[in-house]
């Protein structure tokens, strides 16, 4: 069979579908890519998957630019002639799922996370909400990363007789993500790994830095990510204060998890985080929103602490619950995040939907040749 791939970057597909290219690639599929051009490409190209440049402005709302997109899926998809077409987040979701119910061709849906535009509400929920009912109408599979999201799509009838599933996110490799031995020494070291902005929770990661900083001088807040709002002058001044540790963009974040105590993951919403899968695999606790896409991963109190979102004195609460705790309970809740992670959450189940679901759809095209 052809599959064609509709993402929005390059790094997202080899990060999170690596594993499920291969296994593709190695039934004798043939595999191609609609995606903006990135450091990735190559490595994509390397597992046998032909990369079609594909401009995409994640968070873009210029209507010409929408259509563009849109009008770009559909030659894509007339020019490869796929058997079956794999679209993950918000726009080529949208614009891949209208392109292939138009065309007829068989799709598969991933909803990574509802996206900012639903998730804010408003005038432009509205409008999301009538893209999807468009886009998800004729889709043969739509798979869900957590229950909050399938419910709210179901609740807005966004979903109507379609096959829907749930699966534990994008899984995690639980072999490259292994179990890190736990670290010693008198500071504690707490790490924020995304994008640097509101909706990430970095406002209230900061507010919880300075305050516990001030009263816990043996505790360090480290930052991993790109900074894609307006936060620069923010970070300079705590950084220049000895308040924050900022790393910038890394290519390994197990390097920080090495000498990492616990994750700080304060999301407004998530479809399944990574980085939380990641780092409990690494054996580490977390700390983080309980929102869907983040408390399937945490058992409270046992693998970490939950608490609400965009509420820095939460934050600050479950900060210092963490510090009353002795490195043997630290690092039992590590232990304790790894089992459920090796359980649950291991990319091969993931791996094991899609492959259902592609020779299911093979099975029904043969079928009805």
């Amino acid at each position: 069979m052809r599959i064609l791939i509709l993402a929005n970057a390059d790094s997202g597909l080899y990060r999170f579908r690596y594993e499920l290219l291969c296994e593709l690639a190695r039934q004798g599929h043939e595999l191609v890519a609609g995606l903006p051009n990135g450091p990735f490409v190559p490595k994509l190209e390397a597992v046998g998957c032909r990369v079609i440049e594909t401009p995409l402005n994640r968070r873009g709302k210029n209507p010409l630019s929408e259509l563009k997109l849109l009008l770009t899926y559909g030659a894509i998809v007339k020019e490869t002639k796929p058997d079956v077409v794999l679209t993950y987040t918000v726009k080529p979701n949208v614009y891949g799922g209208i392109v292939c119910r138009l065309l007829g061709v068989p799709y598969l849906v991933n909803i990574t996370g509802l996206g900012a535009s639903i998730e804010k509400g408003g005038p432009l929920r509205r409008l999301m909400l009538a893209l999807y009912r468009t886009a998800l109408k004729r889709a043969a599979c739509v798979f869900f990363q957590n229950q909050d999201n399938l419910m709210f799509m179901a609740r807005h009838r966004v979903l109507t007789q379609q096959h829907r599933r749930l699966i534990p996110g994008s899984g995690v490799n639980t072999a490259q993500y292994g179990l890190l031995g736990y670290p010693d020494g008198e500071t504690i070291n707490f790490l924020f790994i995304g994008r640097i902005m509101a909706e990430k929770g970095i406002g209230e990661y900061l507010e919880a830095a300075e305050e516990i900083k001030a009263r816990y001088p043996n505790t360090a807040f480290h930052i991993l990510g790109a900074c894609v709002e307006d936060f620069e002058e923010k970070l300079r001044a705590l950084i220049a204060r000895g308040v924050i540790i900022y790393h910038g963009v890394q290519d390994d974040v197990r390097l920080f998890h090495k000498n990492s105590h616990a994750t700080i993951h304060p999301s407004y919403w998530e479809g399944m985080s990574n980085v939380l899968l990641e780092t409990a695999a690494c054996g580490r606790p977390i700390l983080c929103s309980d929102i869907g896409g983040c408390r399937e991963i945490v058992d409270d109190g046992v693998s970490g602490f939950l608490f609400e979102r965009r509420n820095s004195r939460a934050l600050i609460d479950a900060v210092e619950r963490f510090l009353t705790l002795d490195n043997t309970e630290r690092r039992q809740m590590g232990l304790n995040g790894r089992a459920r992670v090796l359980k649950q959450f291991d990319r091969r189940l993931v791996i094991a939907a899609y492959i259902e679901e592609i020779d299911r759809i093979k099975s029904e095209t043969t079928g009805r040749k």
